[in-house]
């Protein structure tokens, strides 16, 4: 009886460490509170291990805002600065002060205004740009990577980089510890015998041993000679040229960027530099004067625990709030937190013209299913949902009217929004945004419109599984 009594106590104890410090997020709470009914110890072990991210924010974030002060008056000086709404380009932007102010104080990074971006709406595409770029450098290459493969493309990027330093530049690579867990030993060994400095983003052992584990860098970014820089959803792999049989075509959307956002792309890569080599990196040589003629205006916002606000799923909810016409979404995963959820289902019910496509064939069966059940509602709000049958559908887009769009590293769920480290460049520019609209269209055509009706049919079994998934979504 003495046992069954310990045993009791210790589960509530449990019980009550979980609401106690994660009050704060309910759905999160709910979700290891039910990992912890169905595996009560190891359930707790894993959420000791996994979960506890607070105590690590705030020194993460003070070293990040210290990185940027003391880069932030020569950025200024060399950048335009958009300060006021009235200054902004796109004509759609007027009357939207609300959203303006939102934006200049979420980020430590401004609303730049001389810039030239190329939209990359495929692999192909994207790297051959990112290769070229990369073999003209002269002074520096930057680059990080949530997954970097040792396959045929990541063996072009080798050589380059490779190249590059043996030429007397400095080339610099973060991979995320657990993203590119699968790299080779000898591949790094061969980058680092060619004097490429190479740091994983908190390893899996030392990110396990410190409770770090949760946090995970999702960025993708290249920055070459601090004057043309690239961001968006690729990684480094043949998968992302749609060479693994298993996936198929691949569809994803990156961005190259000239002018005055790769100073803000830059500064993200010091920082985390820092975070993953323990090595701060000051040399104005990294920020030199451009010449871009252009002049589209870019933000680029980096969410993640270095931050003081969650800046990608603040500025999702702020747009989507103040939409007047259409919110297209382009996402491979779909888990909103209940901010976003309900800013959606309102805007939907509101008359706005509200489209989602996320993959027909996922590469997360419990991710597709944790997706799945957030649709039923959402269609019968009026939202549409398509599924992408082309092949994977991994672009992150968002299209908020002609007003802003966004492509960056961020899905639409809540890791993203609240765990990773994320990066995405906002765009103001209205071709721009029109030729984003033009490639979410032609998804669309390349994808099936989920029928609320026969969605409404699914089985039992798989609402039961989409419900198990519902309740795991805050952790997925």
């Amino acid at each position: 009886m003495v046992w069954l009594v310990a045993v009791l106590l210790a589960f509530i104890f449990q019980i009550a460490t979980i609401l106690v410090l994660e009050f704060r997020k309910p759905s999160k709470a709910i979700a290891w509170m039910f990992i912890l009914f169905v595996v009560p110890l190891i359930g707790f072990i894993l959420y000791y291990f996994v979960a506890q991210d607070y105590k690590k924010r705030r020194k993460l974030r003070s070293q990040g805002t210290r990185l940027f002060q003391e880069m932030k008056a020569k950025l200024w000086q060399q950048s335009v600065i958009v300060e006021t709404s009235g200054q902004m380009n796109n004509k759609g932007f007027e009357g939207q002060e609300r959203l303006f102010g939102l934006l200049t104080h979420l980020s430590e990074s401004p609303i730049t205004g001389c810039n030239e971006t190329r939209v990359l709406s495929s692999g192909e595409e994207a790297f051959e740009a990112m290769l070229e770029e990369m073999r003209k450098a002269r002074h520096h290459i930057h680059i990080e990577f949530y997954i970097f493969r040792d396959d045929g493309l990541g063996g072009r990027f080798k050589e380059v980089m490779s190249q590059k330093a043996r030429e007397g530049l400095k080339v610099r690579l973060i991979c995320d510890g657990l993203g590119s867990y699968h790299l080779s030993r000898s591949f790094v060994r061969e980058l680092r015998e060619a004097g490429v400095e190479v740091y994983f983003f908190l390893p899996p052992l030392i990110a396990t041993l410190d409770r770090r584990i949760n946090y995970r860098n999702h960025r993708k970014i290249i920055v070459v000679d601090g004057t043309v820089g690239f961001v968006g959803g690729l990684n480094v792999g043949d998968d992302y040229l749609g060479l693994y049989d298993k996936v198929g075509y691949w569809r994803d959307t990156h961005l190259q960027i000239k002018g005055d956002a790769v100073y803000f792309l830059q500064n993200t890569f010091l920082g985390d530099w820092k975070l993953a080599a323990g090595q701060p990196v000051h040399d104005p040589d990294l920020f030199p004067e451009h010449h871009c003629l252009g002049r589209e205006q870019v933000q680029i916002l980096a969410s993640g625990p270095d931050q003081h606000w969650n800046a990608i799923q603040e500025m999702c909810f702020g747009a989507i709030a103040v939409a007047k016409r259409r919110i297209w979404i382009a996402t491979p995963y779909f888990i909103p937190d209940a901010s976003v959820y309900e800013g959606l289902k309102t805007a939907a019910v509101s008359g706005i013209d509200v489209k989602i496509i996320i993959p027909y064939n996922s590469d997360s069966r419990l991710v597709k299913l944790a997706s799945l059940s957030y649709v039923e509602e959402l269609l019968q709000a009026g939202v549409e949902f398509y599924e992408y049958t082309k092949g994977f559908m991994h672009a992150k887009v968002l299209i908020v009217d002609d007003v802003l769009a966004s492509v960056g590293t961020a899905n639409m769920d809540m890791r993203s929004f609240f765990y990773n480290f994320e990066m995405t460049a906002l765009l103001f520019d209205e071709k721009t945004i029109a030729r984003l609209s033009r490639d979410f269209q032609q998804d669309m055509a390349d994808s099936r419109r989920i029928n609320p009706r026969e969605f409404a049919r699914r089985s039992r079994r798989q609402r039961a599984a989409e419900l198990v998934a519902r309740l795991l979504s805050p952790l997925l």
